[in-house]
């Protein structure tokens, strides 16, 4: 089959297709199409992000749907708003040549009694989201008890999200003897129970292999030093001047730092993530949608049902905690046909998770180098050159060229082009002439000998931190929580005794400024979290002894934690640091807002 005329569909479909310029389907609308025109059915079909789901399970839906009744016949649950809005808005294309077709959204941070108004003209089709698909059944704004199809899109996102009991409460209501369709990315476990729990003997289909990357996107990794990691993330933005990008972090914290931190140095980024209003998340999305945001760093709840078809780049700044999540990831780019590429930002304790990732995704990962500056500064000077030589002359600047060309009279051709070209030049080269190699070894076997013999030579700083067992906190789980403040490796952070009200931990001596100015004023669940260093520098202490010796030290050393002034001196010092200044001390060349 080649074309959408082989697969079945009627003509008001394929004439809806004409218009919207697609020729041939993909291998999931092959698949899918047929099977679900032809029979009554449950399927689950196991397809990347990107390969055209929505078409696979719109066209089949629309033709069997008798749109002369305004009985609700279909219902598609999407995990997110922006999903939800973009399945309606492309159903409603698929069907624009049916008489009486009323596909209707319903999702949160909208007008309930709006949506139950448009629904109530007769919705044959409902496309929601869980949470306010439950709120309007209990409400009795919808009705649900005579669809003859439900989807369920995004399953494995869904389920992520914690949305596996609404889904369930959801098809209570509905006709056991309807068709059920699922969609998703990956099978883990939960969207295996949910087919066996909902669906009756299900045709299954598969594009590629389970939990299998896509062919479009390639996978690199960049092995760099934890405190390095934004600095690549610099770099590799540089590397790449036309980089149009979405970077994934693991918190909402990390998440709105990184864009900061971003914004300041200079680059068009955005966050995303759960804390930002309805209205803020639209505005983000329609300035990235719009490319006015070349960087749009977000959580993996957040970025669920981002659909832009020309992202070229998934930085992952952080890796995620579940491997399956890495295939959403890097399904944001390489979409509709086009290749992308998935970049991962690691330190050499994460090495092993590459590993289990080509292991889920079948797909190898490229190790690359973080470039240099001069090689930045290469590809910035021909990316200039090429946006000039590629300009289109506004004959609007001829009546301004008598007085430009008197002013360069006696300057050659040659030197003309140096001076030009200089301007953008010498910014990078300036921040990146002294740069340092970010790059380290691979070899886990000498990393462990370096860091043991760090550690035991006493080149190592031992700290206070006034939480402990009290707060929660186990000395695995403060482990962790330190790392993901600090944005440390597993091995960075070592040594760490949790006391009842107090704990302990030590990190290498040269991090010792990056600790100590991240927890000045720093607030944990609405208090504050004081780290000072111990005069216990460097003792090995094992777990669960010397607690009194701590203790003792403790107190001689730095009194009450809550030193207002203390903190207040390490306050006024650290704000006067320049926050784009390089290690090599020179200001980081503000971007041109592109």
């Amino acid at each position: 089959m080649n074309t959408f005329q082989d697969l079945g569909l009627n003509q008001d479909l394929l004439q809806a297709i004409n218009d919207l310029g697609f020729v041939t389907p993909s291998d999931v609308q092959q698949k899918t199409i047929p099977t679900l025109l032809q029979q009554e059915t449950d399927l689950v079909a196991l397809a990347q992000t990107g390969t055209g789901k929505t078409a696979a399970f719109g066209f089949p839906m629309l033709q069997k749907i008798d749109v002369d009744s305004r009985t609700t016949q279909g219902l598609i649950l999407s995990p997110t708003r922006e999903l939800c809005l973009q399945i309606t808005n492309e159903m409603q294309l698929y069907g624009k040549y049916l008489k009486g077709l009323n596909v209707t959204a319903i999702y949160g941070g909208a007008s309930i009694t709006d949506q139950a108004s448009k629904v109530k003209k007769g919705a044959q089709i409902i496309v929601a989201t869980p949470g306010r698909m439950k709120d309007m059944i209990s409400r009795r704004l919808v009705d649900i008890t005579k669809i003859e199809y439900c989807v369920l899109d995004e399953a494995d996102e869904m389920l992520n999200m914690g949305f596996y009991e609404d889904i369930t409460d959801i098809l209570s209501h509905t006709p056991e003897d309807k068709s059920t369709w699922l969609f998703s990315a990956t099978m883990p476990q939960e969207v295996a129970t949910i087919a066996k729990k909902f669906m009756h003997q299900p045709v299954e289909i598969t594009v590629g292999t389970k939990n299998q990357g896509s062919d479009q996107v390639s996978h690199e990794y960049y092995l760099v030093n934890a405190r390095d990691r934004y600095s690549a993330l610099k770099r590799l933005a540089d590397a790449n001047p036309d980089i149009f990008s979405v970077v994934f972090c693991r918190t909402k914290r990390d998440t709105q730092k990184i864009a900061e931190q971003l914004i300041e140095d200079g680059y068009n980024a955005a966050a995303l993530h759960g804390d930002l209003s309805q209205n803020q998340r639209d505005l983000v999305m329609k300035s990235f949608r719009n490319k006015q945001i070349q960087m749009l760093v977000a959580t993996d709840v957040a970025a669920r049902g981002i659909d832009v078809d020309d992202i070229t780049h998934v930085i992952n700044y952080q890796l995620p905690d579940e491997i399956e999540t890495y295939t959403h990831r890097s399904g944001r780019t390489g979409r509709a046909g086009k290749t992308g590429v998935s970049m991962v930002i690691i330190s050499k304790s994460e090495q092993r998770k590459i590993k289990s990732i080509e292991r889920i995704i079948k797909k190898e990962f490229i190790k690359k180098d973080i470039p240099n500056g001069m090689e930045i500064c290469e590809v910035q000077l021909m990316s200039l050159a090429n946006k000039v030589h590629n300009t289109e002359i506004n004959h609007e600047i001829d009546g301004y060229l008598d007085n430009i060309n008197e002013l360069f009279e006696d300057t050659s051709k040659e030197e003309l082009i140096k001076k030009f070209f200089s301007v953008e030049f010498t910014r990078f080269f300036n921040y990146y002439q002294k740069a340092a190699d970010l790059n380290v070894s691979g070899d886990d076997r000498s990393d462990r000998s370096e860091r043991g013999a760090s550690q035991g030579s006493g080149n190592s700083t031992r700290y206070f931190i006034n939480v402990g067992k009290r707060d929660g906190f186990s000395w695995t789980s403060l482990k962790d929580f330190l790392r993901e403040c600090l944005q440390m490796g597993r091995d960075d952070i070592f040594k760490v005794d949790v006391m009842d009200s107090f704990s302990f931990f030590n990190t290498e001596t040269s991090d010792m400024p990056k600790v100590l100015e991240f927890f000045t004023d720093f607030k944990h669940e609405g208090r504050f979290v004081n780290v000072e260093v111990s005069e216990d520098k460097g003792k090995q202490h094992s777990r669960g002894r010397s607690k009194g010796k701590d203790r003792g030290k403790r107190k001689e050393s730095t009194g009450n934690f809550f030193d207002a002034s203390k903190r207040d001196k390490r306050s006024d010092k650290s704000s006067k640091k320049d926050k784009r200044k390089s290690k090599s001390g020179l200001e980081r060349p503000r971007r041109s807002r592109r």
